[in-house]
C-alpha cells in the first residue's frame, strides 16, 4: 500500500503559476501510474492529468492542455503538477492518485488533497 501527500496549493492571482507535489511513502512510486484530479465546489471530480509508471507517456485534459504539465521523479518518490496561466475556474481541491500497473482505469490510492484558489 502507498500513502500519498499533496502539497503546494495556495492562493494565486489569475495568470500566475503553482507547482503541486505529491510525495509517496510506503512503496516505491515507480510501481504506480499516477494522476491528478480536481474537484471544484459543487462539481464532480474530474481527471486533470495522468502519467505512466516510467513517465514516458502523459495525458492532460483538454481544459488544461498547454497550461498544466505532469511529471514525476521516481528517485524522489514524487509526482508534480506544474500549473501556469491559472484561471479562476481552476479553483479546486487537487488530489493525487496512484494506480497499480497501467494508467487507464480506476485509481487505487488517493491523497487527501490540496486547495488551489485562483483569484480574478
Amino acid at each position: 500500500q502507498v500513502q500519498l501527500v499533496e502539497s503546494g496549493g495556495g492562493l494565486v492571482q489569475a495568470g500566475g503559476s503553482l507547482r503541486l507535489s505529491c510525495a509517496a511513502s510506503g512503496r516505491t512510486l515507480g510501481s504506480y501510474a499516477m494522476a491528478w484530479f480536481r474537484q471544484a465546489p459543487g462539481k464532480e471530480r474530474e481527471s486533470v492529468a495522468r502519467i505512466t509508471r516510467s513517465g514516458g507517456s502523459t495525458y492532460v485534459a483538454d481544459s488544461v492542455k498547454g497550461r498544466f504539465t505532469i511529471s514525476r521523479d521516481n528517485t524522489k518518490n514524487t509526482v508534480y503538477l506544474q500549473m501556469s496561466s491559472l484561471k479562476p475556474e481552476d479553483t479546486a481541491v487537487y488530489y493525487c492518485a496512484a494506480r497499480n500497473g497501467g494508467w487507464a482505469g480506476a485509481m487505487d490510492y488517493w491523497g487527501k488533497g490540496t486547495l488551489v484558489t485562483v483569484s480574478s
